[in-house]
């Protein structure tokens, strides 16, 4: 995974480290994981988008390609995090997937109210879930024109 936090092309935000795992994993059998920054809660998250904390010399302008961001987290909440990314003109164009387990339409309504660029409900086996990751690897990272 990657160690430079002004080149990470994918941030995944996920508090499960099972679910984080098996995400990382499946990415890496794509070759996908070299740029790949982990954080484990939304507050983490908030620091390295916006460049505060241990993030605090990271430059704004070095953006993610994408977020692959969990709802229910511990400090910070996912959509807190995701209202965070789409208020700010500096981060709005960040494509953001929600990855979550929750299949709340509740959720699903206030995430895609926010911005979200995709809402994933998490699917509970491996095969399914790891071609999941893997297509919106691809997807974001090498078909996606950003601006």
């Amino acid at each position: 995974m990657n160690k430079d936090v002004n080149n990470v092309d994918i941030l995944l935000v996920e508090d499960n480290p099972d679910d984080a795992g098996l995400v990382i994993r499946a990415l890496k059998k794509s070759n996908l994981t070299n740029k790949l920054l982990h954080v484990h809660d939304g507050e983490q998250a908030l620091d390295f988008i916006f460049c505060k904390g241990n993030y605090a010399s990271r430059n704004i302008e070095d953006k993610p390609k994408l977020i692959l961001l969990d709802l229910k987290m511990p400090k910070v909440g996912g959509i807190e995090v995701l209202r965070a990314i789409k208020e700010d003109k500096r981060t709005v164009a960040i494509p953001v997937v929600i990855m979550t387990s929750s299949s709340e339409e509740r959720d699903i309504v206030e995430s895609y109210e926010y911005g979200t660029n995709s809402y994933i409900v998490k699917p509970v086996d491996f095969e399914n879930f790891s071609k999941a990751v893997v297509e919106l690897g691809f997807y974001w990272l090498l078909l996606n024109q950003a601006p």
